[in-house]
């Protein structure tokens, strides 16, 4: 009797290099796809409005390439472990492979199914397919995680190379019968009312292949030029893969290779040891989108939130263009630039001296990318509360940035054209003023790490 293998995606969205996927091909039974959306297992983040919408998009496009070579994709809601257990019996399956997750609560999850589905007699393996190196196998040499990136790169890098990227199979022989599914449409996971996902769908085309697209555009049209315009909003030098990386729509081994062989790529290969880093971090530290890396911060003297700043920052009402721009942008496309992004997030801590975590809860609801290692990691990183971060007395002044990376205006005009006017509107805050508010919190930072 026949028993089918089933492969349960994640963050992999994708066919082509999927060793779970390969694995069960490999097995030689009929193979099941699965999807389950726990958003109600302990510790598991629900995700935000933006991300839903990709996620509908992307399962939708996994579906359809599934069914073409003969697969299935089977959608379930639900604690992932009980959903994945049900459905190994729903399908007599013999076998459940996926890709590793490396966040706390997930990793929790993981395990524990193993170890369940094993006890049961079921086959059950995991494999690398999101990261080019695993946290585990990156150490300083005292055998501990690294904070500080550059080494951390220079470890990575003298490792063997990231692997080769599996091939696409062209057949996923499917059962007989497939489990019951729930619709697509059913998790509601579109915007209705409002339906305010307008921007986004003029930006982005979420799937596999309109992955591989934008890579190989990048790699043709824009590689050259992204060392020298990456930090100009306007120029369009960016790579826009990362949602695509965040939804494993593409490997980072397939861009990694992919941009060797177009022989250039020196510093977009070194973003992508950035991504690599964030996720060493959030290995050893699961709490990072809750809790200060450094312990020393959690002295911090956060003022009483004023929600009318917070509610102007986020709405891009802040009298600052580039700020401005940058969160309407994000507002209308789920994305925005990640020099802008800087600006953004450094006005937020340190000029509005709004806590880290209440901008990154925003841009986890807003971006299209937001991902769990990431989204904090980077925030932590603006703030100065995290590894390898910028000092505190490091504070992006909005206005400078803007003339030395949107000299003419590019993008400030097209995002918040009111600044160009006549009558641009007020900043919200005084520049000089609330830095020197931010340097003094700082100070007193300072002063109690040293007691």
């Amino acid at each position: 009797m026949s028993r089918p293998s089933i492969v349960w995606f994640r963050d992999d969205l994708r066919l082509a290099d999927n060793p779970a996927l390969r694995a069960a091909l490999d097995r030689g039974e009929p193979v099941i796809g699965l999807y389950v959306l726990d958003e109600d297992g302990p510790g598991i983040r629900p995700l935000g409005g933006a991300a839903r919408w990709w996620l509908h998009h992307s399962l939708a496009s996994l579906g359809e390439r599934l069914r073409e070579r003969g697969g299935t994709l089977v959608l379930r809601r639900g604690p992932a472990d009980r959903i994945v257990s049900e459905t190994v019996t729903d399908a007599a399956a013999g076998a459940v492979f996926w890709n590793r997750r490396y966040g706390g609560p997930e990793r929790e999850v993981d395990a524990g199914l193993k170890a369940a589905l094993r006890a049961g007699g079921i086959e059950v393996s995991s494999f690398a397919a999101s990261l080019l190196f695993e946290p585990w196998t990156v150490r300083t040499g005292a055998g501990t995680p690294f904070s500080v990136f550059t080494p951390f790169w220079r470890a990575c890098l003298a490792l063997p190379g990231p692997r080769a990227p599996l091939a696409e199979p062209r057949e996923v022989g499917g059962p007989h019968r497939a489990p019951a599914s729930d619709s697509l449409d059913d998790w509601e996971l579109l915007p209705t009312r409002p339906d305010w996902a307008k921007g986004l769908r003029e930006t982005w085309e979420p799937g596999e292949p309109a992955a591989r697209r934008r890579l190989r555009e990048f790699l043709q049209e824009d590689l050259a030029n992204y060392d020298r315009a990456r930090d100009e909003p306007a120029a369009g030098a960016t790579s826009l893969l990362s949602p695509r990386l965040r939804w494993g729509e593409l490997s980072p081994h397939t861009v990694w290779h992919e941009t060797v062989e177009a022989g250039a790529g020196g510093r977009f290969l070194s973003e992508l040891g950035w991504r690599e880093f964030a996720w060493h971090v959030l290995f050893h530290h699961p709490d990072l989108a809750s809790r200060n890396l450094r312990p020393e911060f959690d002295a911090f003297p956060w003022p009483h939130l004023k929600p009318t700043h917070l509610a102007a920052w986020q709405r891009g009402r802040t009298g600052l263009a580039l700020v401005d721009a940058g969160m309407k942008e994000l507002w209308h496309t789920g994305y925005m630039h990640n020099r802008v992004r800087m600006v953004a997030a450094s006005f937020l801590v340190k000029n509005l001296l709004i806590d880290w975590r209440r901008g990154e809860e925003w841009f986890w609801d807003t971006l299209v990318d937001a991902d769990g290692a990431n989204n904090p990691f980077n925030w932590q990183w603006v703030a100065g509360s995290g590894a390898d971060a910028a000092p505190y007395f490091r504070i992006f002044n909005p206005q400078l940035q803007a003339k030395k990376f949107d000299p003419d205006g590019h993008y400030v005009r097209e995002w918040a054209p009111e600044h160009l006017g006549e009558h641009p509107p007020d900043p919200l805050v005084d520049l000089g003023e609330t830095r020197k508010a931010a340097l003094a919190a700082y100070e007193r930072v300072k002063s109690a790490s040293r007691t």
